[in-house]
């Protein structure tokens, strides 16, 4: 049974930063696809990162470049996103996803993670 568990959310300040973590048990990383999701109150569910091919192919969402980094060690199976200079508009609940292929899709991942709430605020 494939299970994703997110942790490494919370409270932060504007600029602040969080990092993410998104352990897998029952699938294994290497060679497939890790993406990373967040979700706002009444906001569809929207695709942030992926990462694929232990780290060296990476994707970002043009709202989240440069501060975001998304990372996968396929020895401890987990992935990673590194969040930094956050803005109140990166608050949301933060879904890590796992698939075969990378996709900024949400139907493009078969496995996901419960989710863990980030909130940026002063």
């Amino acid at each position: 049974q494939v299970q994703l568990v997110e942790s490494g959310g919370g409270s932060v300040q504007p600029g602040g930063s969080l990092k993410l973590s998104c352990a897998a048990s029952g699938y294994t990383m290497r060679g497939r696809c890790m993406g990373w999701f967040r979700q706002s109150p009444g906001k569809d569910r929207e695709w942030v990162a992926s990462v694929s091919f232990g780290g060296e192919a990476t994707n970002y969402a043009d709202s989240v470049k440069g501060r975001f980094i998304a990372s996968q060690d396929n020895v401890k199976n987990a992935a990673y996103l590194q969040m930094n200079s956050l803005t109140p508009e990166d608050t949301a609940m933060y879904y890590c996803a796992a698939g075969a292929f990378c996709s900024t899709a949400t139907v493009g991942f078969p496995y996901w993670g419960q989710g863990t709430q980030v909130t940026v605020s002063s």
